[in-house]
């Protein structure tokens, strides 16, 4: 068969589904209402601007009341707590969800479901419920974060147990092992390392999460964050942005090095 045949019908798909993306593109920007700029709005963008590139450096550190750092290290506080409880709670669902850990397709797929079922709601939908259950703060936003990674980390975890190499597992079946020294032998030191690496980028995640969260009243930086939006304190939210901005790449980098490490 002649190459220029084999890929006509590739060249049809291809522009078939770029001309309907292209049209899906279009509807929805016609669908936009656009009402013009408001009169303030070059005034407004140019104070914005002004705020943002001459940060409040006094509010890096406070010793009488709440600042930057305390406002960082808040959050830090709250990603990593919330991260920690995901990581242990998850391994039972992971278990339940791989397709090699039972013989019946609806167990696997019961748990699939429950995790899918509990990555629906968003950080910010549980932290609202947690704050009407506990009240603001950083609890809730401790349980908000940890409620939900549950739901990614099971799923990162169950994707690791199904690609584990059974070798291991069928040589301790074949000497007589019971299925809980088949899992403590076999199956829990080819997993852990990719389980450590998984919370770590979610870890990472939580970061910027615990951020949001602070907006609603669930603790962190956000907190501070929004009140200086409503004072449209410009400098403030300047020096705040470029203090998450800095935690959040050093975060990075570490994890980053780390991850690289274990696997």
């Amino acid at each position: 068969m002649n190459q220029t045949t084999t890929k006509k019908p590739f060249r049809i798909r291809f522009w078939l589904v770029a001309i309907i993306i292209l049209a899906i593109y279009l509807w929805s920007f016609l669908g936009i209402k656009f009402e013009g700029l408001t009169e303030n709005a070059g005034r407004d963008f140019a104070a914005i601007l002004r705020g943002l590139f001459n940060p409040d450096w006094g509010f890096v550190y406070m010793p009488e009341g709440e600042d930057l750092i305390r406002g960082l290290l808040d959050t830090l506080a709250i990603s990593i707590i919330g991260t920690f409880i995901s990581a242990f709670l998850c391994v039972p669902f992971a278990f339940w969800a791989a397709n090699n850990m039972s013989r019946f397709r609806w167990v696997s797929g019961s748990g699939k479901f429950m995790l899918s079922f509990i990555r629906t709601f968003p950080e910010i939908i549980m932290a609202i419920i947690f704050i009407k259950a506990v009240g603001p703060g950083a609890y809730a936003g401790v349980l908000a974060l940890g409620l939900h990674s549950i739901g990614m980390l099971g799923k990162l975890y169950s994707e690791a147990i199904e690609n584990l190499d059974l070798g291991p597992t069928e040589a301790l079946t074949a000497c007589g092992a019971n299925r809980l020294q088949v899992l403590w032998f076999a199956v829990i030191p080819q997993v852990l390392p990719h389980f450590f690496s998984f919370a770590l980028y979610r870890f990472e995640i939580n970061i910027r999460s615990a951020s949001i969260l602070g907006l609603i009243g669930a603790g962190g930086i956000g907190a501070p964050l929004i009140l200086a939006l409503e004072a449209r304190a410009w400098n403030r939210v300047g020096v705040i942005l470029l203090g998450i901005i800095v935690m959040v790449t050093i975060i990075d980098i570490i994890s980053s090095a780390i991850r690289k490490r274990l696997v």
